[in-house]
């Protein structure tokens, strides 16, 4: 994924500051969008394409807090690069609790701003990539039987065959068997990747 690929939402009511942020990372060979308002950005990202979003904190109906808040209630992680003309600390370090990646005040040195932009999208483009994995993973963990998830969630907490045997109460050969099939459809060789998988995934849990 290139980083050239993502795209970089401007949202400022101030049409003048508008074109000129739009103009500056137009220039610096950023795909931009701007916008004027936060509920007209609302309507057009869908979530799925990585970049960043700056976003003033002070408009009119629905100010940058607002939008922000409204991200992160459907699970959005897109990368904010707060503009602020006040420098309010405790609306800064508020959006920062909340995961904005920087809080800069207006007006802001253009070294800075591009700066900023260029983490904000390599943390999306990051962000992107360990979604893709994640969503990876948990297809091969799907293809596993309901047993395959047992035996897998067993040799993940360090069981030995014989064990996994007992608690699952099956025999030795069986266990192997299911061992050989877990391991050939997750593409592991050993019982450290399967655990690392099933941590990356966030699901099963050994039997009791």
């Amino acid at each position: 994924m290139n980083e050239r690929d993502a795209i970089i939402y401007v949202v400022d009511d101030d049409d003048a500051m508008r074109r000129s942020l739009a103009y500056l990372l137009d220039s610096a060979g950023w795909q931009t969008r701007a916008l004027a308002s936060g509920s007209e950005f609302l309507d057009h990202y869908d979530g799925h394409v990585p970049g960043c979003l700056v976003l003033d904190v002070m408009m009119p109906l629905m100010g940058g807090m607002e939008v922000q808040q409204i991200l992160s209630e459907r699970t959005i992680r897109l990368p904010i690069i707060f503009l602020s003309a006040h420098g309010d600390l405790p609306m800064a370090v508020q959006a920062m609790k909340r995961g904005a990646c920087d809080f800069l005040e207006k007006p802001c040195k253009d070294h800075i701003l591009l700066d900023a932009v260029g983490r904000a999208v390599r943390q999306s483009i990051k962000q992107s990539l360990d979604q893709e994995l994640v969503a990876e993973v948990r297809t091969r963990l799907e293809s596993l039987t309901s047993r395959e998830r047992e035996v897998a969630a067993c040799l993940a907490a360090g069981d030995c065959n014989k064990t996994i045997a007992r608690k699952l109460d099956i025999s030795d050969k069986t266990v192997q068997v299911h061992r050989h099939n877990t391991m050939e459809k997750l593409g592991v060789h050993s019982t450290a990747e399967i655990a690392r998988l099933i941590l990356m995934a966030g699901e099963i849990k050994p039997p009791s």
